[in-house]
């Protein structure tokens, strides 16, 4: 059932938040000397007015199916203001990650569904159950003993029959990385990179003899396979294969951007150099640190 928003619409004028108990549907928040509660209680506010009758065409037309996009993004924008170490940025855009989290728990409440409240005390739970060795009386003595019972724990708060699960929903390279890492917490892994790199190798000829062969049908499985050993020893080495590759990314574009400003600057085309005198171009970049 819908929230009946013509019941609590002159709500949206008052600003004495202690006197609408009802108002938004986001209950029991507990004021506090820093103002974060209030804070986050005005956000709820504007968002229960965008979404309210009169409120913004854009915002009342939205589910949550259309704004996946926008809580990747931002998500994404998070990381890159992390990257380019701008702590002016990373607060604007956790602010807009912030604002999709607000977006879909006031869809989820319109639909009495759940509320922020709810979300906020559900992650806050969670993270006291799964710390038994902060909160509680185990002993936990090193990071691995910290992950397994983590997962132990996440294991039977979800009910898994198995110890290994399908992170659906993750980019590839992220979802790669993740099932690495719950076969390496049951012992299946390598005792040292080398055997990680060997496997490269291995992939890597593999791939070359199907290719030498023509086997097209071989060739898309054996191109997945040697990437999922790059990822692993992106593993070993404890870097997130996902913000590696999408550093990299960035990096040809800043390269790609210098390289075009230089053509530009000469009066010409992509078009009119060789591959030679681009590569040139590239060095330039590089040795610009871009």
């Amino acid at each position: 059932m819908k929230k009946k928003y013509e019941e609590n619409k002159n709500l949206a004028e008052n600003k004495d938040y202690t006197k609408n108990k009802d108002y938004p549907e986001n209950k029991g928040y507990e004021k506090n000397n820093n103002g974060l509660d209030s804070a986050l209680y005005s956000l709820v506010e504007v968002m229960d007015k965008l979404r309210a009758p009169g409120g913004c065409p854009w915002d009342r037309k939205q589910t949550h199916g259309s704004l996946k996009p926008y809580l990747i993004e931002e998500a994404y924008e998070v990381i890159h203001a992390i990257n380019q170490g701008d702590m002016k940025a990373l607060r604007e855009e956790l602010g807009d990650l912030l604002l999709q989290i607000v977006f879909h728990s006031q869809l989820a409440s319109e639909e009495e569904a759940f509320t922020l409240q709810e979300v906020i005390d559900e992650i806050k739970e969670k993270i006291i159950r799964r710390h038994p060795h902060v909160f509680g009386t185990e002993t936990i003595k090193d990071v691995r003993s910290v992950s397994l019972k983590w997962s132990e724990i996440k294991k039977q708060e979800k009910h898994r029959e198995g110890l290994f699960y399908n992170p659906e929903g993750l980019p590839a390279l992220k979802r790669a990385q993740k099932v690495q890492q719950q076969a390496a917490r049951y012992g299946f892994d390598w005792d040292n990179i080398e055997g990680a790199w060997d496997k490269i190798i291995e992939e890597l000829k593999e791939l070359e003899n199907v290719y030498n062969k023509g086997n097209r049908d071989r060739i898309e499985e054996e191109v997945g396979d040697l990437i999922f050993a790059v990822v692993n020893v992106s593993r070993f080495l404890e870097i997130d294969a996902e913000l590696a590759l999408s550093s990299t990314v960035e990096k040809f574009l800043r390269r790609m951007r210098f390289i075009e400003e230089r053509v530009k600057e000469e009066g010409k085309e992509f078009y009119d150099y060789n591959l030679e005198q681009l590569d040139k171009l590239w060095d330039d970049a590089k040795k610009k640190g871009l």
